[in-house]
């Protein structure tokens, strides 16, 4: 019985592979009958046109220079043709390829022209073409460099082929910068389908990871320029096709090796998007590369938000003050509202988000890096690197939000906003609670003030954790207490006037029953005597009388 069974399954697998191989051997007949029949084609054609010997230029004679392919000026072709040569005099030569112009007589969706660069290695070049627009005529001319002058080309001899192949395949085809480079791009044509984003891969061996490729995006009257960097040769970048549907031209190009910050092209691919959708490109200044930035989200402009934005890179740690580089800014600006954040970066990383606090609309970002000095201050200067627009639809919660120093979503300050609030009725009591904390728990760093001792980290978290602090740290730790108790409070810069000159001061500003109240836990604290902090609590700058304030206090305006 287990026999028959066998039997049984063996005829049925012989009886699924025969069919197979029918199948197999239908589909080479019927491809073999489709290309005899363009062979057919060339073959009538070439009758049609009563074939004449191909001529040279008198520039063969110079150089001693022949074709051995093709033979004839005008002839037929299916789909592909073979250029070779000879150059017998190609020592003299002020450049080592054979320059190959391609032109379709009638516009496709592939352009109408193309260039190749045919190595002339001793002596000899050869270089198979494919017809990129299918079926129809094409002009091609062959150049020889000159002897004389550097880039500089002559004709060698033109030649028209009609294509009887409807086949379109566009070649990916390499200058002799992109073949000095070792470019080699992972896509077999120079033409492709795109929706938005054109994913880019490829290598150049010859290059090293401390040099650039850049890219240049064409479409019209526009255009757009970006470099990105080499790892162990390769690269890959997704490039946004900004300009909506149609065909655009993408350039790779290469360092020119003789020119110092200069690039030169090394092929170029036409991308025909299918979307309608037009972005915002990203503006890179130079701070970009000399800092060794790699944005890796956003791409492009124009993104939609709820409020929350977030954005992606990476700093080279071979870059100037690459490991120095440990936070970037982000300057958020709507109309005349704007906004600074700082997000860190951790293992040359950076990837967080912040908020668009000034409610719905046009936001243009900027991001920066800093400044890396070695002497303290109690500024920061930033440089930047990247500048794009989102369009937000979130609410205008400016003086609720977390922002830059003010974590007031950190469990360590809800929890403590809540015990000092839990008991109390009213936003002004809550508002005089978190004052009296603050006022009598964190004590003046004299020696901050003193020697400019400032971090781009500070903040009330820092604050609260040390107990110390100037007048910033006071109202970051005063506000964020606030916000978490849900009261709109906000960041005052201005000038104090407590001693003989006028200096930089922060206070707080907080609403209450509708009425902004002023409040300053810096003042409150105590004051100093002999270069030393003395701790003195009063409630006189819990909502002063703002006529007396005025004396010692002035305001410039609200920090985000």
């Amino acid at each position: 019985m287990p026999k028959k069974s066998l039997i049984v399954l063996l005829s049925s697998f012989l009886f699924l592979s025969a069919c197979s191989s029918t199948e197999s051997n239908s589909e080479a007949k019927a491809e073999k009958k489709e290309e005899d029949k363009y062979v057919k084609l060339v073959k009538e054609k070439n009758k049609e046109l009563e074939l004449e010997p191909l001529e040279l230029t008198s520039y063969s004679e110079e150089v001693g220079a022949a074709l051995k392919n093709p033979k004839y000026k005008e002839f037929a072709a299916n789909g592909k043709v073979a250029v070779q040569g000879e150059v017998e005099k190609y020592s003299d030569l002020k450049s080592d390829y054979a320059w190959i112009k391609v032109r379709s007589t009638e516009d496709g969706p592939a352009g109408n022209d193309l260039e190749y660069y045919a190595p002339i290695e001793e002596g000899k070049f050869k270089l198979d073409i494919r017809l990129f627009n299918g079926e129809g005529e094409y002009k091609i001319t062959v150049q020889l460099p000159s002897t004389d002058s550097e880039n500089y080309y002559y004709d060698l001899a033109s030649f028209n082929v009609h294509n009887v192949s409807p086949d379109a395949e566009r070649d990916v085809t390499y200058t002799p910068f992109g073949q000095e480079a070792d470019l080699a791009l992972d896509i077999e044509s120079s033409f492709v389908k795109g929706n938005e984003v054109f994913s880019l891969q490829g290598e150049a061996g010859s290059l090293t990871d401390s040099e650039t490729i850049m890219l240049q995006l064409k479409k019209d009257s526009e255009m757009w320029k970006h470099v990105i960097k080499l790892k162990n040769g390769k690269f890959a970048y997704d490039v946004p096709l900004f300009y909506g549907k149609g065909l655009h031209e993408l350039e790779v190009l290469v360092p020119d090796k003789e020119r110092g910050n200069y690039y030169q092209t090394a092929t170029t691919i036409l991308i025909d998007n299918e979307s309608d959708r037009k972005m915002s490109p990203i503006e890179y200044s130079k701070t970009y590369e000399e800092r060794g930035v790699a944005l890796e989200y956003p791409q492009f402009g124009g993104e939609k938000s709820d409020g929350v934005f977030s954005v992606r890179g990476k700093i080279d740690p071979q870059a100037e003050f690459g490991p120095e580089t440990d936070h970037i800014y982000i300057t958020t600006k709507k109309g005349e509202d704007e906004a600074l954040d700082v997000i860190p970066v951790k293992d040359f990383t950076f990837d967080d988000s912040f908020y668009l606090r000034f409610g719905p609309g046009t936001y243009e970002i900027t991001l920066s890096v800093p400044e890396i000095k070695e002497e303290n201050s109690d500024y920061f200067r930033f440089y930047g690197f990247a500048k794009f627009e989102v369009e937000s639809t979130g609410e205008d919660k400016r003086d609720l939000l977390p922002s830059r120093g003010i974590q007031s979503d950190a469990s360590q300050i809800t929890e403590l906003a809540k015990e000092l609030t839990e008991d109390k009725s009213g936003d002004r009591v809550k508002a005089k609670a978190i004052y009296d904390y603050v006022a009598k728990n964190v004590s003046y760093d004299v020696n901050k003030l003193e020697t400019d001792d400032f971090s781009w980290d500070d903040s009330a978290l820092k604050t609260l954790d040390s107990k110390t602090g100037v007048c910033q740290d006071y109202s970051y730790l005063a506000i964020a207490l606030l916000r978490a108790s849900d009261m709109e409070a906000r960041f005052i810069e201005g000038t104090a006037f407590g001693g003989f000159w006028p200096q930089k001061h922060a206070w707080v500003e907080v609403k209450v029953d509708g009425n902004w109240l002023t409040m300053d836990p810096t003042w409150g604290a105590g004051y100093i005597k002999d270069d030393k902090f003395v701790a003195a609590f009063n409630e006189k700058y819990f909502d002063p009388n703002q006529a007396e304030l005025k004396k010692t206090h002035s305001r410039t305006g609200v920090s985000y």
